[in-house]
Order: structure tokens, then sequence, then C-alpha cells
């Protein structure tokens, strides 16, 4: 038989072959602004149907689909019961994965981790934070180191985000927010270059992440622990107005702004968590403090500007925390720092059933506990 010959059956078999519809990654996000439903995300090698097989046990009594052919699939699905464990699998037949689980959320105790600047803390060791078996992980920006890369080009820097830690990914669901390298298109230079450095619109993102509302800010609330968390688009505010302008405009007048104080205005949670990728200072100066008015609302403000582990008490009693698992940066150390550490860290928050507090720890990549503040429940 023809050498040339073969080697077009063996195109044609790898074609036909498992590999064909190889499933890259999996990753788990929400896109409703409950935890009424997930969404499961995965990657495949050529396009293929979107299926999700997943039920209370390997046996998969529920199944939910998208329409069409992907490589990159998106399939929410509903996941009414609490304090159980979700099975699931995505594709169909001998290109099924094998079974994974994700925890439904809790009834009785809630557990949620903030880490940030991931993009800067390669190979890190996040052993104590899986320990800690957290029903939800959120960012504080900067989950990437840039959008330009070599190899790593526009989603593909999130894709290696996810490879990172496959399991991790695959059983927490994770909801970041965004900084100035989630956004960093081309390499940003000594000085504005005539066309623009940073994608404001942060489309890669976007794409990759099936978030709530308009995904470049969004919010999440968690009824049965009466909690709501606000992501705001907030990072590099120096840089607004030229070229190496980030993120999107934060004036009064923005339309940011006008949704976050609309939003955190009419909130009636008990505990409410704003989230920036900012020096929350710079932020008070460069705003004239309309932000921080609206900060004060709610129960705290959690950053992850600096390579430190951090707790401010700012005016009013609002704790400002910022964390990040990259913690030798330079000590840009708050004037009204109540806690101050250089160290690798993220930020563990701890809710109890019908409690009037709880906790926000700053726990380092051992395990150990650096630092703990209690907040009371928002007096409405």
């Amino acid at each position: 038989m023809p050498a040339k010959f073969i080697a077009c059956l063996a195109v044609f078999g790898a074609c036909l072959s498992p590999a064909y519809a190889q499933v890259e990654r999996v990753w788990l996000t929400h896109q409703t602004n409950d935890p009424s439903s997930i969404v499961v995300n995965w990657e495949t090698a050529k396009p293929t149907p979107s299926v999700v097989n997943y039920g209370l046990s390997a046996k998969y009594d529920r199944v939910a689909t998208a329409e069409g052919l992907a490589t990159w699939h998106h399939v929410e699905i509903a996941i009414p019961e609490k304090d159980v464990v979700w099975h699931y699998s995505v594709g169909s037949g001998e290109h099924a994965t094998k079974d994974a689980t994700f925890k439904g959320f809790p009834v009785e105790e809630l557990r949620v981790a903030i880490v940030g600047d991931w993009g800067y803390a390669p190979g890190r060791d996040l052993s104590a934070l899986k320990k800690d078996d957290v029903h939800l992980l959120i960012t504080a920006g900067d989950n990437v180191p840039s959008l330009h890369e070599k190899g790593r080009e526009g989603v593909k820097a999130f894709a290696a985000l996810i490879d990172s830690e496959p399991e991790l990914f695959r059983s927490t669901p994770f909801m970041p927010i965004l900084g100035n390298h989630d956004k960093e298109a081309k390499p940003r230079g000594p000085k504005p270059p005539p066309e623009p450095v940073y994608d404001v619109s942060a489309s890669a993102y976007r794409e990759f992440f099936v978030l709530p509302s308009d995904e470049w800010k969004w919010h999440f609330d968690i009824p049965e622990f009466d909690a709501r968390f606000i992501a705001t688009d907030i990072q590099h505010i120096s840089d607004i107005g030229n070229t190496w302008q980030t993120c999107h405009p934060i004036d009064a007048q923005s339309e940011q702004f006008v949704w976050f104080r609309d939003l955190i205005g009419k909130s009636t949670q008990g505990y409410v968590f704003s989230l920036i990728n900012e020096k929350q200072s710079s932020l008070a100066g460069a705003t004239k403090g309309i932000w921080h008015e609206q900060f004060r609302k709610g129960s705290a403000l959690i950053t992850g500007f600096g390579y430190f582990a951090e707790r401010a008490e700012l005016d009013g009693g609002l704790p400002c925390f910022n964390t990040c698992l990259k913690g030798d940066g330079s000590p840009y150390k708050d004037a009204k720092a109540q806690f101050f550490k250089s160290e690798d860290n993220y930020l563990l928050l701890t809710f109890k059933k019908g409690a009037s507090s709880m906790t926000a720890q700053f726990k380092n990549l051992r395990g150990e506990v650096l630092d703990t503040r209690v907040i009371e429940k928002r007096k409405l």
C-alpha cells in the first residue's frame, strides 16, 4: 500500500478517534446573580455538541445542552438542591469525560476564598486553600500576567490559568474580577503609545468566563447567608485619559459609578462586599471620596492592589482588605493599616447560618491564620 495513502488513512483515523473531541479543560462559573444555577465551561480540540450530564450521583439523571457545535462550551445547569454533592460529565458517548463533582451551596456554614494577583504567583502551592474546602472562589484581579505572552495570547492566557489548577477549577465555582493585566493586549512600554495598550472592554475575559450582569462588572448574592458581592472594574486610575487606560470610566456620571451607587443603595443584604483592584486611598483622592461614600454603606472593601496582606480600618469603621497570592512586593502600607504582613496569602470569609456576624481571616499558604476581623451584620 502506498505510503501516502497510509498517511491519509492515519489522518482520517485520528479524526474519528476520541482525541478528535478531546476535552482540553473544564471550569465552573456563575452567570446568574445567585447560586440557583451554575455554568459548566469546557474547551474541545474540535467543534462538538455541548452536552452536560449531571445529577446527585454518577448515574446522571439530568441533562443540559446548548445549540450547535462549539470548541468553547458554556452550558448552564440548574442546581436547586442545597448541601449536596453534584456529579457531572461533559460530552457524550465515548467522548464523555470522567465523573467530576462540585459542592452545592450549603445551609449551615459558607466558606468563600478571595485571592489576588494570581497572574504573578505561578506555581504557588494552594493545598491550604483547597483544605479549607470553599464553596466559592473569587479574585481581586490580575488573574493573568498579560494577554500578549507568546503562546498565551488572548483567551489562551486564561486557559493557562485553568490548566495550572485543573482539579480546583473543575470542582469550585470561580468568579474573577478584572485587573489591568487581564486586559493588557500589548506590552506597556516606557510611555503611552499612539494606540491603546489595554482592551478596556475586556473582550478576552468576557469570552472565556461566563459571569453575571455585564461580566466586566457584576454582583452575586447568596441569600441563605444574607451576602452580596459587588465586582467593579477599577484599576490603574492614574492612566485614565491616555492610551494606558485600563478600566471603564469612574467619574460621578459614569455608567459604572451610577450602577454601583444604585445597586449598593438598594442592597438589603446583611453583608455587602465591594471588590476593586486599586489602592483605596488613590481612588478616594482621585474621585473626591464619591466611591468611598458608597463603600461605607457596605460591610467591607476588598482589593488586590498590593503584593502583601493588609487590613486598614477606614473612617466610619469600614475594613479594607488587600490580598495577594504574591506577598513579597513593595510595602505600600496604608496610613490606616491595623494589620500588615509581607507574605503570600488569601482571604477566607466564613458565614454561619443565622449568625449576627461573620469572620474575615488572612491565611498564609501554610494555612496559618495571620489576622482575623469579625464583621457585624449591617443594620438597615
